[in-house]
């Protein structure tokens, strides 16, 4: 790794770090705070005034970029008095060929996790064909009165690439006659078992407990975790991979169409009740969820959706939003094209297991990257959850799109 700008410490002349806006009646207020820093020392402020379109940045230029190389971005900041982070504070990448044009355009990123009282991004990226230099800028737009404070500033150049594969099944299988909910359960569990799909995520349809028994939900519901939870955790533990399937649950008088995740060592570790509920099932006593959580497990950022949520945007884009990168897609019936436009406008990755439906695995452009079938009942794909995905004129979509989106405006 070559680090090629490091700044923890800034003095009085900020090191070489200049500011900009669009305009000086729209420029916010940019300082040097010699003890505002994560360990006592020196940060770069940026304090918008009470205008609402108050907008800056501070920018340093690194020149001796090679092309196709990896570059990480890191940087902490410390924020008060603004409402919607992702959308008021950004660091961006700005590439320029040798004849300062833009090979591409900038790099937004925009995803920070919580370190104590900063946040901290890291992000990384290749640089475009033609790159000699980059700028980096360090941004706060459209919060009055916000005050965002930047720390420990560094960017390197990485030896490679990094790479995130990821190896995820799909099945198609309906049970059909079947003598109770276990017998239903035991079918997929023989189908995995005898197909050992050696996979990092498998994805199971909806109602596994209810499909072919001819029984009501109400009759197949069970706590969680119960039967059902323990008899996929001793298929994961065997198989060594994480699981996701659909049932009902019972949480005392209510019922809940409910998806399960579970790890590879056999334990539950996240489970989604369906928030958009079908008529149908209204009537058949189904109580809704009503938030969307997304689940770490060993490879990835996990969050599900059931069957009818997929008729509605905004469940694939909360998860999305909260920093699902696979979402699982527990069905009985539905639009596979909806099922690829979620793929497609979260810039996720997809999959999904069906009676009535498709059974596949979807990238982020919309693209089946395998389909279970009748008469291949076991589908397995690998995903690289570290390829961007950029599209000409745009960029690097992926974070681009939710720099840009507005989750303020309702």
């Amino acid at each position: 790794m070559r680090v090629l700008c490091k700044y923890d410490r800034f003095d009085s002349s900020a090191n070489g770090w200049t500011t900009s806006s669009p305009g000086p009646d729209i420029s916010p207020l940019f300082d040097v705070d010699e003890r505002a820093g994560r360990t006592g020392g020196g940060a770069l402020k940026i304090a918008a005034d009470c205008s609402a379109a108050a907008i800056g940045c501070w920018k340093k230029r690194v020149d001796g970029l090679l092309p196709g190389h990896a570059y990480r971005i890191t940087a902490c900041y410390q924020a008060t008095g603004i409402a919607h982070e992702p959308q008021s504070i950004s660091l961006r990448l700005d590439w320029r060929d040798d004849k300062g044009q833009r090979p591409r355009q900038p790099d937004n990123a925009v995803a920070a996790a919580r370190d104590g009282l900063w946040r901290k991004i890291d992000y990384t990226t290749l640089a475009p064909d033609r790159a000699q230099s980059v700028t980096i800028e360090l941004e706060l737009r459209w919060a009055p009165g916000g005050v965002v404070w930047w720390d420990e500033i560094e960017l390197a150049e990485l030896d490679a690439a990094p790479r995130r594969p990821v190896r995820i099944a799909t099945v198609f299988h309906r049970p059909r006659n079947t003598a109770s909910p276990a017998d239903s359960v035991s079918q997929f569990c023989r189908l995995l078992d005898e197909a050992a799909p050696n996979a990092d995520l498998v994805c199971l349809p909806e109602g596994i407990t209810v499909i072919g028994t001819g029984q009501t939900y109400a009759q197949v519901a069970e706590p969680l975790p119960g039967p059902t939870t323990q008899t996929l955790g001793q298929l994961a533990r065997k198989c060594r991979t994480n699981i996701v399937a659909g049932l009902y649950e019972r949480a005392g008088h209510i019922v809940y169409n409910t998806s399960v995740l579970i790890d590879r060592t056999g334990q539950l570790i996240g489970t989604y009740r369906k928030t958009h509920l079908p008529q149908e099932e209204v009537e058949a006593g189904i109580a809704p969820g009503d938030c969307f959580p997304v689940f770490q497990t060993d490879v990835a950022k996990v969050g599900m959706i059931i069957c009818w949520d997929v008729q509605f945007p905004e469940p694939a884009r909360n998860l999305a939003r909260n920093g699902a990168e696979i979402i699982a897609l527990p069905i009985w019936g539905g639009s596979d094209v909806l099922a690829r436009a979620r793929a497609i406008e979260n810039h996720i990755v997809l999959v999904s297991a069906t009676y009535d439906m498709r059974s596949f695995i979807v990238d982020p452009t919309g693209k089946v990257l395998a389909e279970a079938t009748k008469d291949q009942p076991l589908a397995l794909a690998s995903v690289d959850l570290a390829q961007p995905l950029y599209q000409p004129w745009l960029g690097d979509m992926k974070h681009r799109t939710w720099k840009e989106s507005r989750p303020d405006l309702r």
